[in-house]
């Protein structure tokens, strides 16, 4: 029965069904009216609440009637003998059942969203909130119990109700709450029925009031079904679903995700979260993680469950574990097991940034399987699998997924400056490789990293778009060391195509190609992208989406240098100090490699400004090194040697600046970005050695800015208008600098500026705010003209207006009457 009526004053304890309460207006006005009424409803659809109200008013008009609830539990012939003899009105509730012609028929259907939004009211004694009327309604079906129950945090209520039910009534909720209550041969095996006795148990079901008209369970049925369910009856019945899947090849993933954290064991058990795993893996790898982890828990640790494990903790960013795993699978006597062992390992030693190691352990796991496949037999040895089914999927071999061994192999040797050993490698493939999407993507891949050390490396951005065009539809489950498009994206920001960066970051983390894993990096990546375009309030976005993450060593670098960057191009000294220690310590972390050199240039950059450039000196020749084994490739030389080139502007390094401007002048031919660096090279020293023509650094900077590098464009023509003493040349390169920085253009003020009216910040210019909140972040006077395009000089002059109009005595008492005026919540 329910217990609304125990809930709420008499006067509001109505029943809120539209054809109750008609019912009970039309007995109110007549209560000695006759009546033999069957009202009639699944359970839990208010049939005892309008009973008790019925009864208040019978009493109250002092009428002899006979209410009967429950009736469906009466044998017949009690029935009867209850109602023999009854003169006055009679009310029977029960469930769906047949009704004599001579009574009339009461049914009471679902409550609609006005009428939960009614029972809201009822129970709480507040008005009901219309969204959250429309969830409850959603979540319940409309049935009065269920959304009462929901209200009141009551559904344990079920527990005894789901307890007494029939036990076919119960398994086929279970069966229902678990995903197969659509699958009728499913469900004739389950209940051992044939399908002309099913429709008997699916009556009885619908007479529970937990059935939603389509035959489903309702949202907060299905709740109450496996929280409150007897568990052991529940446990025997998902176990034997998962059985009956399993012997006919059918997938087992919701089932067996019912079975998780019930303590299930044994064979079928373990065969069940194996093969639910392995469904889960493509889409789900923190799911399947957990599915391989209790497949183990219930006893099977074949090599497979192992190796599955593993991937997927690694794809779910669980590094640790999966190289725990991945490690003991070293040891095994198996070979294949071996192999697919250090293809794991080598995979995280590559997000941690050794990818010599990285290199040596996919290469033999890559000859290790090629030593079994001489066998030919086609078949996984130590797993019954078919071949084909390996890194690329979840088993352990594959030909084709050791193919793309052999290239992320020959990928980590040209990151660490080995170009021989990995032509080797991609100019003798492993025999008999089948020539899978898989395979051919990611040897493409590797050869398109192979060519970006070659000459100019014209062709090695489309190369490595392609490879990750060919990838993407083939890439669920995959462990990789890196994307394609993450390397893609490294390629285009070294050469300057950041339009072609975005979209193929933004497709892999849109697809989840390599799962939590690699979407961590092409977050960051995009970051760098939109960094590197001027574009810092997207780059800002970009990293505060992975702020508070637990990150391996290579997403850290490119992390703490993200943040670094901003604060260099924002002017934030105090954030700049701050950043650099753990940029510092992130690159002491990760060794340094071709795929690090932009962190490397942002990082020089930091210590020349913090004074600790010493610090990575070894770093910078470790990084130079490396390129002079690969014969200085342009594509990845470039980027590095600018950002050195800013970082001896910074020191006052002159020697090292020419240096620098050499470099890039020899690499001027390979290209449009190469030569606009060069170019952008040179002028920033004419610009600092104070001989420079406007006009060429107007050019130099609209190029770069053609190129998407924004801020580099700008501060190069507004560090040339403040260093001209020329008038109408600083007027041209202020305009230029604005628009390349994409700010509304402003003119400078004239300098017998006269009081504004008003006081306080409303006494100051525009122009005046700008300097007077710089300041007041701690800049100081040149790094406050740097990000204005004034010079310190003028900010100077700005803040000796500002003291005059503000009425200070001094520096300390303007600064804090600034602080104070602008931290003012009506402050412009």
């Amino acid at each position: 029965m329910n217990t609304l009526l125990t809930q709420v004053p008499p006067l509001r304890a109505i029943p809120v069904h539209p054809a109750a309460l008609r019912l009970l207006d039309q007995v109110t006005a007549d209560p000695a009216a006759p009546l033999r009424l069957a009202v009639v409803a699944p359970g839990g659809y208010g049939k005892s609440v309008l009973l008790a109200a019925l009864d208040r008013v019978y009493r109250a008009a002092g009428v002899d009637a006979l209410l009967v609830d429950d009736a469906d539990r009466l044998a017949p012939d009690q029935l009867e003998e209850l109602l023999t003899g009854a003169d006055g009105p009679i009310v029977v509730a029960h469930r769906p059942a047949a009704v004599s012609a001579s009574w009339t028929l009461l049914q009471l259907g679902p409550l609609g969203a006005e009428d939960v939004a009614r029972l809201i009211s009822a129970v709480t004694g507040s008005p009901a909130d219309p969204a959250a009327a429309a969830e409850l309604h959603a979540r319940s079906g409309g049935v009065p119990r269920l959304a009462e129950r929901d209200l009141l945090g009551r559904l344990e209520d079920f527990r005894p109700e789901l307890d007494e039910l029939d036990d076919d009534v119960l398994r086929y909720l279970v069966a229902a709450e678990a995903g197969a209550g659509r699958n009728l041969d499913l469900l004739c095996a389950l209940l051992d029925r044939g399908p002309e006795q099913l429709p008997a148990i699916v009556d009885a079901a619908r007479a529970t009031g937990l059935l939603g008209p389509d035959d489903a369970l309702l949202p907060l049925a299905a709740a109450a079904v496996r929280d409150f369910g007897p568990p052991a009856r529940r446990l025997t019945t998902v176990q034997r679903l998962v059985e009956l899947q399993l012997a006919n090849g059918l997938p087992v993933l919701d089932l067996a995700r019912a079975l998780l954290g019930t303590g299930s064991s044994g064979a079928s058990a373990a065969a069940a979260f194996a093969a639910a795993a392995a469904e889960a893996l493509p889409s789900d790898a923190r799911l399947a993680a957990r599915l391989f982890e209790a497949a183990a828990e219930a006893g099977d640790r074949s090599s497979a469950v192992t190796a599955g494990w593993a991937r997927a903790t690694a794809l779910s960013g669980d590094l640790d574990t999966a190289l725990r795993l991945g490690d003991g699978m070293l040891g095994a006597a198996d070979p294949e097991t071996r192999a697919a062992g250090a293809a794991i390992a080598a995979t995280v030693l590559a997000h941690r940034g050794e990818l010599a190691r990285s290199a040596e352990l996919y290469h033999w796991a890559s000859r290790s399987i090629e030593t079994m496949a001489a066998g030919g037999d086609g078949v996984s040895s130590g797993t019954g699998l078919p071949a084909g089914a390996g890194l690329g999927g979840t088993g352990l071999s594959g030909t084709g997924a050791w193919a793309g061994a052999d290239a992320f192999a020959a990928i980590a040797l040209v990151g660490t400056g080995d170009l021989d050993g990995a032509r080797r490698l991609l100019d003798s493939p492993a025999p008999g490789v089948a020539p899978t999407l898989f395979a051919g993507a990611a040897t493409r891949m590797a050869r398109g990293i192979a060519d970006s050390v070659s000459g100019c490396a014209t062709e090695t951005l489309s190369t490595l778009l392609g490879a990750a065009a060919m990838l993407e539809p083939a890439l669920g489950g995959t462990l990789l060391p890196d994307s394609p498009a993450a390397l893609a994206a490294l390629a285009a920001l070294h050469t300057g195509e950041l339009a072609l960066a975005e979209p193929v970051l933004t497709r892999a983390l849109d697809g989840g190609i390599g799962g939590d894993l690699l979407s961590v990096r092409h977050r960051l990546l995009l970051g760098w992208v939109a960094m590197t375009a001027g574009d810092l309030a997207t780059a800002a976005e970009h990293r505060d989406a992975v702020a508070g993450l637990s990150l391996e060593a290579r997403d850290e670098l490119f992390f703490a240098t993200l943040e670094l960057g901003l604060a260099r191009r924002a002017s934030d000294l105090v954030g700049l100090q701050r950043s650099w220690h753990r940029a510092y310590q992130a690159s002491m972390r990760q060794q340094t490699d071709l795929f690090t050199l932009l962190p490397l240039g942002e990082l020089a950059i930091a210590a020349a400004r913090t004074g600790a450039f010493a610090k990575i000196s070894g770093q910078l020749e470790r990084a130079h090194a490396l390129l002079a084994r690969l014969g200085e490739p342009p594509l990845w030389t470039v980027s590095l040697v600018w950002h050195e080139l800013h970082a001896a502007i910074t020191l006052e390094d002159a020697d090292a600046a020419e240096a620098h401007l050499a470099t890039l002048a020899t690499h001027a031919h390979c290209g449009r970005y190469p030569h606009a660096l060069a170019t952008a090279a040179r002028c920033w020293l004419s610009v600092l050695g104070g001989t420079f023509a406007p006009d060429t650094i107007t050019t130099a900077a609209a190029e770069m800015h053609d190129l998407g590098l924004r801020w580099d464009a700008a501060r190069l023509a507004g560090q040339a208008a403040i260093r001209t003493s020329d008038r109408k040349a600083m007027v041209q390169l202020l305009e230029a600098a604005r628009q390349f920085q994409g700010t509304a253009a402003r003119r400078e003020q004239g300098t017998a500026e006269t009081a504004a009216a008003g006081t306080g910040l409303a006494a100051l210019s525009e122009r005046e705010l700008e300097v007077a909140r710089l300041v007041v972040e701690g800049l100081t006077y040149k790094q406050a003209g740097s990000k204005l395009f004034i010079s310190g000089k003028t900010v100077e002059h700005h803040m000796a207006r500002i003291r005059g109009k503000l009425g200070a005595a001094d520096r300390r008492e303007l600064l804090a009457t600034l602080r104070e005026l602008l931290s003012r919540p009506d402050a412009p």
